[in-house]
């Protein structure tokens, strides 16, 4: 059935480019500036050899909608074979009338023509592109006039590798969507060298093991065999597929619907794509590959199928949902599941203890929200609670796993019928009053008293004791993907009723294996639904720059965080102390800031859904026992919910973040006018006047023009021209030139500036005079342009080239 639904999706989806790929196919070496490809015309661009095609396509998934993308088109393949291997966007749709064009300034634009604007763009503008090419390996560039490769559609894949295409570290291929969803799974490269299948961005369920050393990239070649290089090509880790070293023409690696990674080589003889190999081969192992379907097992024939064991409260047709029990009158019991491992999905948040497999039943039958638990009988003793109605899993005789279902009972089963009986009538007798038994009985009781005090104080203690014990074991595991949820009590016995304070409303606890935590206060006045939703969602990131939240605290009118410890406390600290600031030398500085510009990118763009900071600045910026960087309280806008469009939050987190640079480089507090006389210093020659005073002599010229550069971009005024994270975090690896920046703050000036300017008099800015904004204004502006050119090609050799109009003034 799984392989089933994988077939038919990639069929469906063949068939509706085969029409684009018979019709106005043109065959060109080169795409000259100007050129356009739209959806009414069916035209396309073909590479050289005549096996790749770009172009759009209808979209299977989502009728009158439209993607564009690369193709294979050789004649050895069938029309309806001929497998899409790159998207513009990832796959942004758009309507009829929309086009895709390599502007006149050099940059590739896909245009809604529903919406009437940009959904996507290589954003080349201002990189001096003057040709484009599909080369014959199926690669989509952009190069300048020295046809040096600028751009290209290797860097930024979608699904699929082509042989020679590499996966960078921090770069992500994600399995296509389906019905305008985007998927759950994703192939991701960490820093750390390791090639990881992911669902949702926080479950790994394959990896390809902890290599011998970092920097490494993957690598798809042409003899069917999947690498981990070095950065010199040396391989250090292969998988290869049952053709390798075969003669094969076309080859690819992709990351299919299903969340498995395969090997694919086209077969002439069978005119068919054979996978020849496959990451994860039981299928059953991919983590949620049922998604809501229900659970996975094998049929007689050794083919993955979803079984939905809950098919009296199937809510839908697609859908396998466990019952919910609030309205259960009769009672619960727990149906039992033999050979099977039951997990949530919606969301991943199971709790997990370790007790008996008794107590383990007991437990979720007492838990109204508990739906389903499941017990390891490896000798791990693990209980596996689920408090969701969305639950995957998998079936096999050879797992040593029992799950239980909670289910309603059947009214007639639950209500027998039993006869009532009146109570015997108590005989009448007289008793003869007896002190000394009236003396014994009183002593008696006050013992028992006492003894059931004790024991009561004695209970409470061990309980305490024994969740300390599990709340250390959830931490400590290196493998816990749960939130520990604490209440006000336990968080006061972790940071002794408060005393250790380390921050505004920040807290140092101490977990009974003595691993510290930071536990931070928020307000009362979060709501308690949004609280854990939010918490479920930021709970599940996991990033080497970012700080892990380990649990939280939602009682009543209490909101806590628990978050794991940073030994060296804030960069701020560091730079307002003159003794700490010595540590912070040039090279680390530069390191906190790829550190963390990594991890906001990651926040953007490498989790299932956007992500923002929102409040980025030093002192959210820890440092751990090795002064390595860590960004913390992302996400907390979501806590209360806080709404803003992606592009204005990602821009807000792209100034933030240049403030911040310019703090770690300038070594001052945060203020406007820091920034300004930093500008004024760049721009005047003399960069190195802005560098903390009290570095030594260890400061790299050439990375201090290039940071200086790209913090003032990352201040422009005007959006449009602010880069993306993912451009920032090239520019400071030194994989991505950087253009000397226009003046970030002074270009755009409100009415009323422009009142108390006329007031006042001519201002000088930089050596540049202003102008008002009047009748004359485009004139003035004009020679402003030709002033600020003038002086700033003078200083840096670069050029201003924006002039817009709008109702608050000039904007350049």
């Amino acid at each position: 059935m799984l392989e089933l639904q994988r077939f038919l999706y990639g069929s469906t989806f063949l068939l509706c480019i085969s029409l684009g790929s018979l019709l106005f196919g043109v065959v060109i070496s080169e795409i000259p500036l100007g050129s356009k490809l739209s959806v009414g015309e069916n035209n396309s661009w073909v590479s050289s050899s005549g096996d790749f095609e770009i172009g759009f396509y209808s979209r299977p998934d989502m009728p009158n909608q439209f993607s564009v993308g690369i193709h294979f088109n050789s004649k050895s393949i069938p029309v309806d074979k001929r497998t899409m291997v790159w998207v513009a966007g990832g796959g942004v749709a758009v309507s009829n009338n929309s086009y895709l064009e390599l502007q006149m300034n050099g940059e590739l634009v896909l245009f809604d023509a529903l919406q009437g604007q940009e959904v996507w763009s290589s954003k080349t503008s201002q990189l001096s592109i003057a040709v484009a090419s599909l080369r014959n390996d199926g690669n989509l560039i952009l190069l300048n006039e020295k046809k040096n490769v600028i751009w290209q559609s290797f860097d930024y894949p979608t699904d699929t590798l082509l042989p020679g295409q590499r996966l960078s570290p921090f770069t992500t291929l994600r399995a296509a969507s389906q019905n305008g969803v985007s998927s759950f799974y994703s192939l991701y490269m960490n820093v750390s060298g390791q090639l990881q299948l992911r669902w949702e961005s926080s479950i790994i369920y394959w990896s390809t093991g902890r290599p011998s050393q970092s920097n490494l990239s993957a690598v798809l070649t042409s003899d069917g065999t999947l690498q981990l290089v070095d950065p010199t090509s040396r391989p250090v880790w292969s998988a290869y597929g049952e053709d390798h070293n075969d003669t094969v023409k076309f080859r690819f690696l992709r990351l299919d619907v299903d969340g498995n990674l395969r090997l694919y080589s086209w077969m002439d003889d069978s005119q068919t794509w054979k996978s020849v190999w496959q990451a994860v081969e039981n299928q059953c192992n991919v983590f949620a590959t049922c998604d809501q379907g229900g659970i996975c097992t094998f049929n007689a024939s050794g083919s993955p199928v979803c079984t939905c064991l809950f098919s009296h409260v199937t809510h839908s047709s697609t859908e396998c949902l466990v019952s919910s029990q609030h309205d259960c009158k009769p009672g619960l019991i727990l149906v039992e599941h033999a050979n099977m491992f039951l997990y949530g999905i919606y969301p991943v948040n199971d709790y997990i203890t370790i007790t008996s497999l008794d107590k383990c039943k007991r437990t979720c039958l007492r838990d109204s929200s508990c739906t389903a638990v499941t017990f390891t009988n490896d000798g791990s003793a693990k209980c596996r609670m689920m408090k969701t109605q969305y639950i995957s899993g998998y079936s096999d005789p050879s797992l040593s796993s029992t799950s239980f279902v909670k289910m309603c009972l059947d009214p007639i089963a639950a209500d027998p019928i039993v006869p009532w009986k009146s109570p015997p009538q108590a005989r009448k007798e007289s008793y003869n009053i007896c002190i000394p038994c009236l003396v014994g009985a009183a002593s008696g009781t006050i013992f028992v008293f006492v003894v059931i005090q004790l024991a009561m104080g004695f209970y409470f203690y061990k309980r305490k004791n024994t969740y300390k014990r599990l709340a250390s074991l959830a931490y400590s595991s290196p493998g816990s993907k749960c939130l520990i949820m604490l209440s006000f009590t336990e968080i006061k016995d972790l940071t002794e009723n408060f005393n250790h304070q380390i921050g505004p409303k920040m807290f140092k606890g101490t977990l009974p294996d003595n691993q510290p935590v930071a536990i931070k206060e928020l307000e009362a006045t979060i709501d308690a639904r949004k609280f854990r939703a939010a918490l479920s969602k930021v709970g599940s990131i996991y990033h080497k720059g970012l700080v892990k939240l380990e649990g939280y605290c939602c009682e009543l009118d209490r909101r806590y965080l628990v978050y794991e410890y940073a030994d060296n406390g804030s960069v701020e600290k560091y730079i307002e102390d003159s003794t700490l600031a010595v540590r912070l030398t040039w090279r680390k500085r530069m390191e906190i800031c790829l550190s963390v510009g990594r991890a906001i990118f990651y926040l953007h763009s490498g989790c299932r859904e956007f992500l923002c900071h929102g409040n980025l600045k030093c002192e959210n910026v820890v440092l751990d026992e090795n002064l390595e960087a860590k960004v913390n309280e992302f996400g907390l806008g979501m806590l209360y919910g806080e709404a803003s469009s992606n592009m204005a939050s990602a821009q807000k987190d792209v100034e933030d973040f240049g403030k911040m640079v310019l703090q770690l480089v300038s070594g001052f507090k945060e203020a406007n006018d820091v920034f300004e006389w930093a500008y004024k210093e760049w721009l005047e020659g003399h960069p190195e006047n802005v560098v903390d005073k009290r570095l030594k002599d260890e400061v790299v010229p050439e990375e201090l023009e290039r940071v200086l550069r790209i913090s003032f971009w990352c201040l422009q005024a005007d959006e449009r021209v602010k880069p993306s994270m993912g451009e920032v975090v090239k520019v400071l690896e030194g994989t991505l030139p950087v253009d000397p920046p226009p003046p970030p703050f002074s270009c755009r000036r409100s009415t009323r500036e422009e009142e108390d300017s006329s007031e006042l008099g001519s201002v000088r800015d930089i050596g540049i005079e202003r102008v008002h904004s009047s009748s004359s204004a485009r004139s003035s502006c004009e020679e402003y342009i030709a002033a600020v050119n003038k002086a700033f090609a003078t200083q840096t050799g670069g050029l201003m080239k924006r002039l817009t109009y709008g109702k608050d003034g000039i904007r350049c």
